[in-house]
């Protein structure tokens, strides 16, 4: 069932037109929780009952700090030809694949180093973490063929860290039962990110602050930061330590680098077809027999 392509009338060829499909399926799959309830043997909401009061401040403020990093290093790499703070992988091909694997056992060893301290490791695990997938996402983006020097390519790839999930809003909660939750989720970004962007693009790099940068951070950290939740809680079993920590991270990062390879595969078909027609295709695409 994984290869087949739903049957659709349409300007997409046959080959593009399965990897809308592989994109819908990465996009509008299970949410984080039942992934992290599988890894850690227990549901997350009960987990997260659990946290103390004081974790959800600690990951708020984690979760920001993670988050500033990657933009400080995206803003680095801006203009740069060639590998940039990383981000750029050896500077290789745009067709090349993405670095999947390498990034998954990177942020597992991370997840191992942190599950054995538990909440107390997560203000230096975090940023690690969270810049590891960073470089993941920019990798994906690489090889779906964006431009990694451009500020908008930039602010996609950090944008990835707020459409796998987290709060909803009212407009996104009445279409929850849709399966196309990926455009409302992206719809709530694209005017922040366009805006920063131009902000971006008119001052001096060096103006990190402009407030419509700050309102997209605060955007994606409000997202980001139900997910980074969700993961703390499942590494939160006692007595388990490194094992859980780096199984939690894995499935941590393979949720993000799903919804990095559906957002990318996406932006390129609309480069090549434009925007209205592969939305079109998406909302056609029937997923019930697959689930």
């Amino acid at each position: 069932m994984e290869n087949s392509t739903p049957a659709i009338a349409g300007p997409l060829t046959a080959d593009d037109l399965a990897a809308l499909a592989r994109a819908k399926r990465a996009l509008e799959r299970a949410p984080l929780a039942m992934k992290l309830a599988g890894a850690a043997g227990a549901p997350v909401e009960r987990l997260m009952a659990r946290l103390p009061a004081a974790a959800h401040e600690t990951i708020a403020e984690a979760t920001r700090r993670a988050l500033d990093k990657c933009l400080q290093a995206a803003l680095a790499s801006l203009g740069v030809r060639g590998e940039a703070e990383g981000l750029l992988p050896g500077g290789s091909a745009a067709s090349a694949k993405a670095r999947d694997i390498w990034h998954k056992l990177a942020v597992a060893t991370t997840g191992a180093a942190g599950g054995a301290f538990g909440l107390l490791a997560l203000p230096a695990e975090l940023p690690v973490t969270t810049t590891l997938m960073f470089r993941s996402i920019c990798d994906i983006a690489r090889s779906e063929g964006e431009d990694l020097r451009t500020i908008e390519t930039q602010l996609q790839c950090l944008s990835v860290f707020g459409l796998g999930g987290g709060t909803r809003s009212k407009r996104e909660q009445a279409n929850e039962d849709a399966e196309f939750g990926y455009f409302i989720a992206r719809g709530a970004l694209a005017q922040a990110i366009s805006k920063a962007s131009s902000d971006l693009a008119s001052k001096s790099l060096a103006s990190h602050g402009t407030a419509a940068l700050l309102r997209l951070m605060n955007a994606i950290a409000a997202r980001f930061s139900v997910q980074v939740s969700e993961q703390v809680a499942a590494k939160s079993i006692p007595a388990i330590g490194a094992v859980l920590g780096a199984v939690v991270n894995t499935a941590f990062i393979d949720h993000f680098q799903q919804t990095a390879h559906g957002h990318f595969t996406i932006r390129r078909l609309e480069r090549r077809y434009g925007t209205e027609v592969v939305e079109t295709a998406y909302r056609a695409i029937d997923l019930s027999p697959l689930r």
